[in-house]
């Protein structure tokens, strides 16, 4: 076989690192946002808090002088000069497509846009200036009294002996977040006692510790301590007045939970012997319990959902803002970058002059895909909020069809991207907090040929179920006819579907007893 040479054109996109950066960056969430700042605060020394900043999001080129920016430049060619050749790592395999047209024009051709451009180096500031001043959320957290902070609380003003508290303090410490034992006495007992104990001294442990349960069990809130639910609820029971129902009731928590979560009223009354009355006195005592007793001791802070943008009325329409809460507040140290600046082409740097540019470099790019997140998590917002202004006047009734492709195809970017975007992204509204991916729906056909969304299907089911006779609840297919009534042509299986998806129980589920 006789060797030739071959000559082919193609097209093939490089990913530079910096445009790796950046597709990163959209799709994380805002914690996971924090999280990488963090870590590049403290990776790279030219990059650092910006506390004094009057906006977050304020254009930075407005705040940056001409000569600035003409250093930032030169300092940037100079990066880009001692670094080309170590920019070859490009990850291959990411099809061309992965980006929208305008983002991947405005990196290869090296140009930027206008709301990225001139990102200055503000004077530094002392780091013991505001270090007094703010009351950090962790701070705030600690002020709060736990649910062990609560017991150990109680505890002292009991008049217990050492080896009576000192078992108290360690089942206080096995408690879950929802006041139950995590873990069973014998197994809380066996940690305890050395490996070479004999079974005389596990016994004893395991009597100290129930003996010490008990002291637990009778401290606020009633419940605390319990095994499983049906312990918890027969321990408030107990706490409540003597009455016929109250004893049904602690019957029925201790051997016929099951029986009540079926609603299954022929078999609870052959098990307890109890009248049909009785039973529903015993229900309503059984409802009023606390299921979780820890739960008012929970922090409310780690399930708040803090939105990344936030809907306001504008006039006969609606913006979106951007919540300067969730935006990192970046500068440049102008101290190393003016040294940086001052000692090119001289030999003061000892040859680490290309490293240094390179991190400078680094930290620009950085704060850039930063604000270049935050630009198309707005722009895609205020596309939704367009496409969707029937949901801010009327609630999820009136949400319309909307995919993923209408709003890529509007705004000039490729369908991943808008994905992206809409991971893990929260919007505030006037009728809560959702995620961005919350008001894309697929569509249902009408009796009058148009479409209607998903979510307003759901909508209509949560409304229909809202007002249906508790005695005769409605079932799937029952809800499928009534929304056909309505025009909307939805089967039962997906009517089952969208009543799982809302927690909504079965009709048998939903039956009053």
């Amino acid at each position: 076989m006789k060797p030739s040479l071959q000559v082919r054109l193609s097209q093939h996109l490089a990913l530079t690192p910096q445009l790796q950066q950046s597709i990163r960056l959209l799709q994380l969430s805002t914690l996971e946002l924090h999280q990488e700042v963090e870590q590049m605060l403290e990776q790279n020394p030219f990059l650092e808090p910006d506390e004094e900043a009057a906006a977050p999001f304020e254009p930075m080129a407005e705040r940056t002088s001409a000569a600035e920016r003409a250093g930032e430049r030169e300092s940037e060619r100079a990066a880009e000069s001692t670094s080309g050749s170590e920019g070859g790592d490009d990850t291959p395999g990411l099809d061309s497509a992965e980006l929208g047209t305008t983002e991947r024009d405005d990196w290869e051709n090296g140009t930027e846009r206008d709301d990225f451009d001139g990102i200055g180096e503000t004077p530094s500031k002392s780091a013991s200036a505001s270090d007094s001043d703010d009351f950090d959320g962790a701070d705030r957290d600690a002020a709060l009294p736990t649910l062990q902070d609560h017991l150990r609380e109680q505890l002292r003003g009991m008049r217990l002996s050492q080896e009576d508290a000192a078992a108290v303090m360690v089942l206080i410490e096995s408690l879950d977040d929802e006041g139950y034992l995590a873990d069973p006495i014998e197994e809380i007992a066996a940690r305890l006692v050395d490996e070479d104990a004999d079974e005389e001294a596990r016994e004893e442990m395991v009597d100290r510790l129930r003996c010490g349960l008990r002291f637990l069990q009778s401290m606020e809130p009633t419940g605390v301590g319990a095994a499983n639910l049906s312990e918890c609820l027969t321990l408030q029971l107990r706490a409540l007045p003597r009455s016929e129902a109250q004893m049904v009731a602690i019957i029925v928590c201790k051997s016929h939970l099951e029986l009540l979560a079926r609603r299954d009223l022929k078999k609870l009354i052959a098990a307890t012997g109890a009248d049909e009355d009785l039973l529903k006195q015993a229900q309503a005592l059984i409802v009023a319990c606390e299921p979780k007793p820890g739960r008012p001791f929970a922090r409310a802070e780690a399930n708040i959902i803090v939105p990344d943008v936030i809907v306001q009325k504008a006039g006969r329409g609606w913006k979106v803002v951007l919540n300067p809460d969730v935006m990192p507040r970046l500068r440049i140290n102008d101290l190393y970058a003016n040294a940086i600046r001052q000692g090119r082409g001289s030999s003061s740097l000892n040859g680490a002059g290309a490293g240094l540019n390179a991190r400078l470099q680094e930290a620009r790019w950085f704060m850039k895909n930063i604000l270049q997140r935050f630009d198309t998590i707005q722009r895609v917002s205020q596309a939704i909020v367009e496409r969707q202004k029937a949901f801010f006047t009327h609630g999820e009734i009136a949400m319309k069809p909307l995919v993923l492709r209408e709003i890529a195809d509007e705004l000039g970017l490729h369908e991943s991207t808008i994905s992206r975007v809409t991971t893990a992204k929260y919007m505030a509204t006037p009728f809560g907090t959702f995620e961005l991916k919350y008001f894309f729906g697929s569509s249902l056909n009408t009796d009058a040929g148009g479409n209607a969304s998903s979510t307003a299907v759901r909508a209509l089911i949560k409304q229909l179920v809202a007002a249906e006779d508790a005695n005769k609840p409605l079932s799937d297919s029952q809800i499928s006819q009534m929304l056909e009534e309505q025009g909307i042509q939805v089967a039962r299986r997906t009517v089952a579907k969208y009543r799982e998806a809302l927690k909504i129980a079965p009709a048998n589920l939903r039956k009053a007893m």
